[in-house]
């Protein structure tokens, strides 16, 4: 059977589009072709190169998940919480979801390298716009309470007991309950790109938070 491989777009061209100079792009591609030689990622392929394609992700603390949504982040690592490989599967799937923008059940190098400049160099308002997209999981352009929750829950099982404080059992649906709430500005059930920018913007501990992206790498 004859594997059809993708060529990326030139590094001069992903270098104006990006935040990343052309050594750093040839250093990227090297690494993302090593790991897929084909030039795209599937999904199972995705979850399985999570923990130890992105920086630091392989020792990452169980509490300090690569790219944490906002209802979660202010918690710190508790003193006690180990390196640890955890079970990444279900947040990775929402991760791939988010860098799949086409949603074409697989993931280019342009994609990653799209969503990686985002993430570390980007301004606030791209990076709130990347994470809105985040948490909206079936790409209708809102944030409906159960996919809040998938998301945050997601992210809780990934952190488990390594936070302090530990986190109880409620603790999703309750971080849910309050950042619903305060972003579903006109209590429609929906959460609006705008309502998120806004509540994002509002809230000193998130906008602390994303400054955390830009020493990743």
């Amino acid at each position: 059977m004859t594997v059809v491989c993708h060529r990326p777009e030139g590094l001069e061209q992903l270098e104006a589009q990006t935040n990343f100079t052309k050594r750093e792009l040839q250093v990227l591609y090297r690494g993302f072709k090593n790991e897929c030689p084909s030039g795209v990622v599937n999904e199972e392929t995705f979850k399985q190169i999570y923990a130890q394609f992105f920086p630091h992700g392989a020792s990452r603390p169980c509490s300090q998940p690569l790219f944490s949504p906002p209802p979660l982040w202010g918690l710190q690592p508790s003193p006690l919480s180990p390196p640890c490989l955890v079970d990444a599967s279900t947040y990775a799937h929402y991760l791939f979801n988010a860098f799949d923008t086409t949603q074409a059940g697989s993931v280019k190098f342009e994609d990653f390298v799209t969503a990686l400049s985002i993430l570390l160099r980007g301004t606030v308002h791209e990076k709130l716009r990347w994470t809105f997209n985040l948490y909206d999981i079936n790409k209708d352009g809102y944030i409906n309470k159960e996919e809040m929750m998938d998301i945050v829950k997601a992210i809780y099982d990934m952190m488990g007991k390594y936070t302090y404080p530990v986190l109880k059992e409620d603790t999703p649906r309750r971080h849910v309950d309050v950042f619903f709430q305060k972003m579903d500005k006109n209590k429609d059930g929906i959460v609006t790109l705008d309502e998120f920018l806004e509540s994002c913007q509002e809230d000193d501990n998130i906008m602390r938070s994303l400054q955390l992206f830009q020493n990743v790498m």
